[in-house]
C-alpha cells in the first residue's frame, strides 16, 4: 500500500507513506510515490495522516452483556473514529479474574474485531494475586476498583490491595476522590506504577500532580465526557438526567477547565474514553451508568486543535504515543519506520455536525449528537489493511491480539 500526497506532523513537506508487510516501510518525504510499485494506492489529497489512535480504556461488553455491545460492533465503532487499537476492561461477565477466563475471553475474540485490542485482568477482593503473576505478559494491567463494581470486583481490604499491587507490573485504577489519594499511598508503599482512570476532579488532579512531583511512577487519564461535558448538561432536561449518568459523574465546568490544563502541562497523560455502552432503553428506563465515546474521542478533541488551544502534535501523544509506552505496546503508538502501518486520514476543514443518524454503536445513541466536529476521520487503516474508507467498511475482521514489549 501507498499513502500519496500526505500531510504529517513531523514535516513540514507533503509525504508518501511505503506499507509493506503491515508496518511503515518508509516515508518518502519528496512524495515520489510513483517510484514504488504499488496497486493499492490511497490520495491523502494533502489532508493530515496521523498515528492510529489507541483507547486504553473501552468496555465493549462482551461476554455477557452483548445485547448493549460486542466486539464485533464496538470495534467497527472504533474504526469509524480513528481507534486502531483498544484495550478492553475485565468487568464483563463473567469477570476476567481468572487465568482461565482471559484465556477463554482471548480465544472467544478471535476474528471478531476490526480493530487490534488487548485487554486488562481484574484484581479481585478474594485475592488473585498468584493469577496475576501468572499472566502478567499477557494483559495491559491489572484493573482494580476502589469504588463500586461488578462481581468481586471491588476490593476493600487493605493487605488483599497490597498483594495486588506488589504481584502487577502495573496497576489501573478506578479510584474517585480520597479513593485516589488511597490507591497513591498504596502503589507508592509497593512500588508499583500507577494508572489513575478517568479523572474527572481538580482534586485528583492536584494529588497525580503532587505524585508525580514526588518522583512516583504514575499516570493520568481523562476521558471526554469529563472534557466537553458538565454538571449544567445534566440539569438541562429530564432525559439528559438519565442519559448523562455514568461512573465517575459528571463535574463542574472548573473542573473542565482543569483537565484541560493538565492535558496542556502534561498532567494528564491519555485519553481514555471509558466507552460503556447501554441501549438508550435500558438509559431511560432506570438509572444505568455509562455512556458511547470510542467512536466520536478523536473528532471531538480535534476541536482543541481547530481552536489552538493544543497542536496537533501533543494531541496525537495523549491519544497516540503515551498509551502504548505506558503500556508497553509493541510498535504501535507512532508514525514511524518500522512501526505497525496503523494510520488515520482526517479532514480538518470538515467540522459536521454529529448525527444519530451516523450512529456505529450497538447501543444506537451519543451524548455528542448536536456537537461539531473538530475535524472527520476520513480512513482507518490498520497494519495496512483498510478497514474503514469513506463510510465504508471491510467485510474482513482483521484485528489481533497487541503484543507487549
Amino acid at each position: 500500500m501507498i499513502i500519496k500526497n500526505a500531510k504529517i506532523i513531523e514535516s513540514s513537506n507533503i509525504v508518501s507513506i511505503i506499507i509493506k508487510d503491515e508496518k511503515i516501510k518508509k516515508i518518502d518525504f519528496d512524495n515520489n510515490f510513483q517510484n514504488y510499485k504499488d496497486k493499492d494506492i490511497i490520495d491523502a489529497n494533502y489532508n493530515y495522516v496521523i498515528a492510529g489512535i489507541i483507547d486504553p480504556h473501552v468496555h465493549m461488553r462482551d461476554p455477557g452483556l452483548t445485547q448493549k455491545e460486542d466486539f464485533n460492533s464496538g470495534s467497527k465503532a472504533a474504526a469509524r473514529g480513528g481507534v486502531t487499537s483498544f484495550l478492553d476492561m475485565p468487568n464483563t461477565i463473567p469477570n476476567t479474574i481468572t487465568k482461565e477466563n482471559l484465556i477463554a475471553k482471548k480465544n472467544m475474540m478471535i476474528g471478531k474485531s476490526y480493530v487490534d485490542y488487548g485487554f486488562h485482568f481484574g484484581g479481585s477482593k478474594a485475592d488473585n494475586s498468584d493469577d496475576i503473576k501468572n499472566i502478567i505478559n499477557d494483559a495491559a494491567s491489572t484493573k482494580i476498583f476502589f469504588n463500586a463494581s461488578t462481581g468481586n470486583m471491588l476490593v476493600e481490604d487493605d493487605k488483599i490491595l497490597e498483594k495486588l499491587f506488589e504481584s502487577s507490573k502495573i496497576v489501573t485504577v478506578h479510584a474517585e476522590d480520597k479513593m485516589a489519594d488511597k490507591a497513591i499511598e498504596i502503589a507508592k508503599k509497593t512500588n508499583t506504577p500507577l494508572y489513575l482512570c478517568h479523572i474527572s476532579l481538580e482534586s485528583e488532579i492536584n494529588s497525580l500532580k503532587r505524585a508525580k512531583d514526588s518522583g512516583m511512577v504514575i499516570y493520568g487519564e481523562a476521558a471526554p465526557h469529563h472534557l466537553f461535558l458538565n454538571t449544567e448538561d445534566v440539569n438541562k432536561n429530564e432525559k439528559n438526567k438519565m442519559l448523562l449518568r455514568m461512573k465517575p459523574e459528571l463535574r463542574e465546568k472548573s473542573d473542565n477547565k482543569a483537565l484541560l490544563k493538565a492535558i496542556l502541562d502534561s498532567t494528564i497523560d491519555t485519553i481514555g474514553t471509558d466507552h460503556a455502552p447501554h441501549l438508550i432503553s435500558e438509559k431511560l428506563e432506570k438509572l444505568t451508568f455509562g455512556v458511547p465515546s470510542v467512536e466520536h474521542s478523536l473528532e471531538l478533541m480535534l476541536n482543541k486543535v481547530n481552536d489552538s488551544t493544543m497542536d496537533l502534535k501533543l494531541l496525537t501523544k495523549i491519544m497516540s504515543e503515551n498509551a502504548s509506552k505506558i503500556f508497553g505496546i509493541k510498535n504501535k503508538g507512532m508514525l514511524k519506520e518500522n512501526y505497525d502501518a496503523d494510520l488515520v486520514i482526517i479532514d480538518m476543514k470538515d467540522n459536521s455536525i454529529i448525527e444519530e443518524k451516523d450512529i456505529i454503536t450497538k447501543s444506537g445513541w451519543s451524548p455528542y449528537i448536536g456537537f461539531n466536529r473538530g475535524g472527520k476521520v476520513l480512513t482507518t487503516i490498520v497494519r495496512g489493511n483498510k478497514v474503514y474508507d469513506n463510510a465504508i467498511f471491510t467485510d474482513k475482521f482483521i484485528g489481533k491480539e497487541i503484543i507487549y514489549n
